[in-house]
């Protein structure tokens, strides 16, 4: 989902009501950030409150590439890595999963190995439907086996876009959250739904519904089932001891045109570390905690999600490793503010970065130019000379600057001969060479590929006659283009 994707931050459809609503009983968060401009490094940073460089999703075979988790990829989640549910798990929280892991998807990377206690969906996107001979298609599991698959056991109309996917993951969540109340033992919930995600899907009351077709379609779901769960805590009695966080896991696919999200007023999207690519939808909801019609400017990052919930629940932060979340519990109850920055990567490339309302970047590179020839691009309509370049271009002696309060969309350069460069640029450069001087990086999880990896006999095949036989292994490195 795209940051303007909800009618609160100025979608004109106004198909997003729930979420509306949320806003305005709690808090909106307008400067809020993924660690990544792509799915699955932003997850693992979500989970770890680590950026992807450091947790090791990411891939050095090429510099600045994106790279996430296919079927074909070997490496998941280190084992290394301290996730935000083993904490939890730790303190007596029972945990679920209901969606998209994408951290993953061989045995020894599954959410119920990291802390999870249930879990309902899918290890990677639902794309499909495949052949089961040269590419199987993908498991749905419920905790440790598949209970089924894409396209064949839980369907997805390519033709129509309909499926009742999101009315399941629904289920899940309201199914959950009353088992929780009436055992009276604190809970997480990691509502992961993917509808929004190509193959967009919507359920048969929802399609044909929006102004902006499929997707808005999806949309107006998801928004849906927000509302249903929050009717939910809020029935249960939970609500004045529950903390709900919506946000995205990365911006709006302008690669699929009139047909993908909205990211508002800013440039570009998913796969870049433009605003359009990171900047994320955010809201904060908590009855009696959270005073209602709040509005925070506050920078903040889906790794703040690791330490806020600690704070909230009153457990120690991990002190083995250094942690890139900060906690907003602060911002969220008090409404204060603080100075922080805010660093945007692409694989393994340190593109830009953030600091109060400026933002320079370091490198640039939005459409790689082979994609250009067969796509509309990762900013179509939105060409910004020498800025939005099909190559990637090194500005690191003399960065491009902004200033995002005036110019959201980074369309307005500050000249680097301007009294404002000369005054900005030097703190700016301070905090990167800061940061890549104390950086230790993770081993890469996201350099080998096999297609004997995939999903030919997933834990639980055998039960349902579904276990495929697939190929021997024969490495390779894995060809990030993007």
């Amino acid at each position: 989902m795209g940051w303007g994707d909800l009618g609160v931050n100025g979608e004109p459809s106004m198909e997003t009501p729930n979420l509306d609503q949320m806003a305005r009983e709690g808090m909106l968060l307008t400067d809020f950030y993924s660690a990544s401009p792509l799915c699955s490094p932003s997850r693992a940073a979500m989970l770890s409150g680590r950026l992807p460089i450091r947790n090791g999703f990411y891939s050095d075979n090429a510099f600045g590439r994106n790279a996430y988790t296919p079927q074909v990829i070997v490496g998941g989640i280190s084992p290394t890595e301290l996730l935000l549910p083993e904490l939890l798990q730790q303190n007596g929280y029972r945990n679920k999963i209901i969606g998209k892991w994408h951290l993953g998807h061989q045995p020894e990377y599954h959410p119920l190995k990291h802390g999870f206690h249930e879990w309902f969906g899918s290890p990677n996107c639902h794309f499909g439907p495949m052949d089961d001979k040269t590419v199987p298609n993908i498991p749905v599991y419920r905790d440790t086996d598949m209970v089924g698959r894409y396209y064949e056991d839980f369907q997805i109309n390519r033709r129509t876009g309909e499926s009742n996917l999101t009315q399941l993951y629904i289920q899940e969540a309201v199914t959950f959250l009353e088992k929780q109340a009436n055992s009276g033992r604190p809970f997480f919930l990691y509502w992961a739904v993917d509808a929004t995600h190509d193959p967009v899907y919507a359920s048969r009351k929802f399609l044909g519904t929006s102004a902006r077709g499929r997707y808005g379609d999806a949309v107006r779901e998801l928004d849906y089932g927000v509302g249903e769960i929050l009717k939910q805590v809020s029935k249960l009695g939970l609500a004045n001891n529950t903390f709900v966080f919506f946000s995205s896991d990365n911006g709006a696919a302008k690669i699929s045109g009139p047909r993908g999200g909205s990211n508002g007023p800013f440039l570009c999207g998913k796969e870049t570390t433009f605003e359009g690519g990171m900047r994320e939808p955010a809201i904060g909801w908590w009855p009696g905690k959270i005073q209602p019609q709040q509005i925070s400017h506050q920078l903040g990052s889906l790794m703040d999600i690791f330490t806020t919930l600690l704070d909230f629940a009153g457990i120690a932060k991990p002190k083995d490793r250094h942690l890139d979340g900060t906690s907003l519990a602060s911002v969220l109850v008090n409404n204060t503010q603080f100075d922080r920055p805010l660093f945007y990567y692409r694989g393994n490339a340190l593109m830009a970065v953030r600091y109060g309302p400026y933002k320079a970047h370091l490198w640039t590179w939005a459409t790689p130019e082979h994609l250009l020839k067969t796509t509309c691009g990762f900013c179509p309509g939105q060409d910004v000379i020498n800025v939005t370049t099909s190559q990637q271009v090194d500005h690191s002696d003399t960065p491009i600057l902004f200033h995002l309060g005036r110019d959201p969309g980074e369309k307005f350069m500050i000249k680097p001969s301007s009294p404002e460069y000369q005054n900005v640029m030097p703190g700016l450069k301070a905090i990167v060479a800061t940061h890549k001087a104390q950086l230790v990086r993770g081993k890469p999880q996201l350099n080998w590929c096999d297609n004997a990896v995939q999903n030919w006999a997933p834990p639980g095949c055998e039960k349902l006659n579904k276990c495929l036989k697939g190929p021997p292994s024969k490495p390779f490195k894995c060809d990030w283009d993007h």
